[in-house]
């Protein structure tokens, strides 16, 4: 029996940049509006979701 490994995807970094501005427009807010009400957890569940995959994206591009 032989185990399904797991799907790796593959995108630029220019995709990535591009997907980070989309996430962000979707909220509604700036980034710095994102970020300040991430860090004082005053995000909606949708939101806090989008958040999570932007710091993903943000260590896949080795941004902070």
């Amino acid at each position: 029996m032989s185990e399904e490994l797991p799907t790796v995807i593959h995108v630029t970094r220019g995709e990535l940049i591009q997907q980070r501005a989309e996430l962000i427009a979707r909220t509604g807010m700036d980034e710095e509006t994102l970020r300040s009400r991430a860090e004082s957890w005053q995000l909606y569940p949708e939101h806090l979701m989008i958040w999570d995959t932007i710091e993903g994206i943000d260590y896949l591009l080795g941004d902070e």
